[in-house]
């Protein structure tokens, strides 16, 4: 089941890079990459909050269950 996501939309709504992103968030460069190409990844709740967090937004917003 792959879960969809809004990370590269609020990414580029924020004017900012992968790399930045990463540096916010805490989270790899590479995992976010992932994430943001549908790849099948299995990232914790925490994970999906601190990139949430880091695009200003909650975590419904960015992650579609």
């Amino acid at each position: 089941e792959d879960m969809k996501n809004n990370i590269k939309e609020y990414r580029e709504k924020l004017n900012m890079t992968q790399i930045e992103l990463a540096k916010k968030s805490e989270i790899s460069r590479y995992l976010i990459s992932q994430l943001e190409n549908g790849e099948d990844v299995n990232i914790t709740k925490k994970t999906m909050v601190q990139i949430a967090t880091a695009l200003n937004a909650n975590v419904l917003e960015i992650f579609l269950f």
